[in-house]
């Protein structure tokens, strides 16, 4: 019996320590943990190459325990799609513009107004300053994690006969706009007729007179040819509209505190390199838009512009978001 008990004791043993060795081995190769990240824009689109840095710094900073790849291109479906796959934890993170994020957390309008910002050093100070925290964390209630706000330029009217300078230059105007009220509002304060138009009949429509411009970005401005048919470009910088990376809340709270810092950290550091690639994007359409022949001016009173929106903020705007786009303007 004595025999049999002290067998049973090394068996016990011997198992325990096949256990625990078992143990050390699976945790040595076990899988890194796989997170994705959408974003609907090609490969090398600024916003892809400040994911693709994200990405990087994770990795970097987990020791490659936690992996994100990124799906450019909508490969994991628009904006809108991906945002509420994000909710609901289908997806781990997505990259989008604040516009579509907006009918999830509908204070989010307070960041995208016409005419809100200076400048870009202006928008910068509020995104990350304390404005900035508080939108980001605002977002926890509606089932994401804000991480970090990332540059989209400014938009520039371009029109097709003349050039613009005053408010009383678009009166009458066919102006292509999103299919957005904020946008139709915009151009419609502005004495012009906002033109809601799929985005890819827009070239055949400057072409034909249908309408007599658009609106957009310098890179859109190019890669769209827009510029080959609308050859005059007003900048006027009517609305700065920041992306940004958010991340499911479902995905977040199954990471350790120190993991979710990680994450924080990584997604900070990626911005610098998002807004260089942004501006030297800009610089390469704006280069080539001019040497194509665009005549470029700007506008003789961005204040003159800013204070035909006056009906417009009084109309989109509940009290709290009134609030915050004075607690915006204040800041220097």
């Amino acid at each position: 019996m004595k025999k049999v008990l002290v067998t049973l004791l090394v068996v016990t043993l011997l198992a325990g320590v096949a256990f625990a060795q078992g143990g050390q081995e699976k945790g040595a190769s076990a899988k890194p943990i796989v997170l994705r990240l959408a974003d609907n824009q090609p490969i090398g689109y600024p916003t892809v190459v400040g994911d693709e840095d994200f990405a990087r710094r994770v990795g970097e900073y987990t020791n490659g325990r936690i992996k994100v790849e990124v799906y450019p291109q909508g490969q994991l479906g628009d904006e809108k799609s991906a945002i509420e796959q994000v909710q609901f934890g289908g997806i781990d993170f997505t990259r989008v513009s604040i516009s579509p994020l907006s009918d999830f957390q509908p204070l989010l309008n307070a960041l995208q107004m016409p005419y809100l910002y200076r400048d870009a050093d202006h928008m910068w100070k509020v995104l990350n300053g304390e404005i900035g925290d508080y939108f980001l964390n605002s977002m926890t209630a509606k089932g994401f994690v804000g991480l970090v706000y990332y540059d989209s330029g400014a938009r520039n009217f371009y029109t097709t006969k003349k050039p613009i300078y005053t408010v009383a230059d678009m009166k009458g105007m066919k102006i292509r706009v999103q299919e957005s009220s904020l946008m139709m509002g915009l151009v419609q304060a502005l004495g012009a007729v906002p033109t809601p138009m799929a985005y890819g009949d827009v070239y055949s429509a400057l072409q034909t007179g249908v309408i007599d411009g658009a609106e957009n970005n310098w890179p859109s401005y190019d890669t769209s040819s827009h510029y080959e048919v609308a050859k005059f470009l007003s900048i006027d910088e009517h609305t700065r509209v920041p992306e940004m990376i958010i991340a499911s809340k479902i995905t977040m709270d199954k990471l350790s505190a120190e993991d979710q810092a990680i994450i924080k950290r990584a997604a900070r550091e990626s911005q610098a390199v998002q807004i260089k690639s942004w501006a030297d994007f800009e610089k390469v359409s704006e280069a080539k838009v001019r040497a194509a022949g665009s005549k470029i001016n700007t506008i003789n009173d961005q204040a003159e512009f800013a204070a035909a929106m006056a009906p417009l903020y009084q109309s989109m705007l509940n009290a709290e978001q009134k609030s915050w786009v004075e607690k915006i303007k204040a800041v220097k």
